[in-house]
């Protein structure tokens, strides 16, 4: 994204040094030389608003992926839990029959 953000500074730049360097040395008339800064103006603010658009729909993708990506490692996690979750009661109930079946010798011996 930065890429795109100098890319865009940069042809916004040469735009107006352009526009500048040719009202300064273009021998035109006033009425002349307005029209076509106004032309310039208008032409920059038509490539201005492409760019901000492709920049928003980029942007836009990026949020999109990366929500995707989240959702699915956040599945993933959970699908995790729950077999882990699973396997500590499966331990668990055998730790539980194991010592009710050592307290029932320990209470046939008593």
């Amino acid at each position: 994204m930065s890429d795109n953000t100098n890319t865009f500074l940069g042809i916004l730049a040469g735009t107006a040094i352009g526009a500048i360097v040719g009202i300064l040395y273009a021998p035109d008339k006033g009425v002349n030389t307005r029209r076509k800064v106004t032309e310039k103006a208008l032409e920059a603010k038509e490539n201005l608003e492409v760019k901000a658009l492709d920049i928003k729909d980029r942007v836009v993708d990026t949020v999109s992926n990366n929500k995707e990506t989240l959702d699915s490692k956040v599945e993933s996690i959970v699908s995790d839990v729950s077999y882990k979750t699973e396997d500590l009661i499966t331990t668990l109930e055998k730790k539980l029959a194991a010592l009710k079946t050592k307290n029932k010798k320990l209470q046939k011996t008593s």
